[in-house]
């Protein structure tokens, strides 16, 4: 079940999410987030008017995606930056698919025009998940990231959602 999230999902969030920040290059945070941190980054998404779902199964938040403003600029405000990430345990079951055709969705609704997907490199499973929903790769940024010793790319996907 995919659904709006609530304040009460934080916790699973931060499971979820800091798993990524302790184990991988995917996000470019360095130190867990609280679930606290997490219950204030959800209340500015939503206080933004943007959708941030959870995907949800016997109870347990298996996922979450959401989509915050690309820039702050007025003339920026049809375009947005999305966000999927799916507990490890659970991936490869369709979960980030599911969620992200429903952000879609919504953010149509909301006349967003364009939606960035913005990628770590190496990533080949959200390379391919982005490429399967339509977007197009724009650019490659070389070397703007550092975590674990080493220096990270960052791609720049984009749909045109109209």
């Amino acid at each position: 079940m995919i659904r709006l999230v609530s304040k009460e999902d934080a916790e699973a969030i931060a499971l979820i999410y800091n798993y990524y920040v302790e184990n991988s290059t995917i996000s470019f945070e360095e130190t867990p987030v609280s679930d606290v941190e997490i219950g204030q980054r959800i209340n500015k998404v939503l206080d933004t008017g943007l959708p941030w779902l959870v995907h949800e199964s016997d109870g347990k938040v298996n996922g979450y995606a959401y989509a915050t403003p690309w820039r702050e600029r007025s003339a920026y405000r049809f375009s947005v930056e999305s966000t999927v990430y799916v507990a490890h345990d659970a991936a490869q079951n369709g979960i980030g698919s599911d969620l992200y055709q429903k952000l879609i969705t919504q953010l149509k609704e909301k006349s967003i025009r364009n939606v960035f997907g913005v990628i770590a490199l190496p990533n080949t499973a959200s390379e391919r998940l982005h490429q399967k929903l339509g977007f197009v790769k724009s650019g490659v940024l070389k070397q703007v990231g550092y975590k674990f010793d080493q220096w990270i790319d960052v791609a720049y996907w984009q749909l045109e959602i109209r």
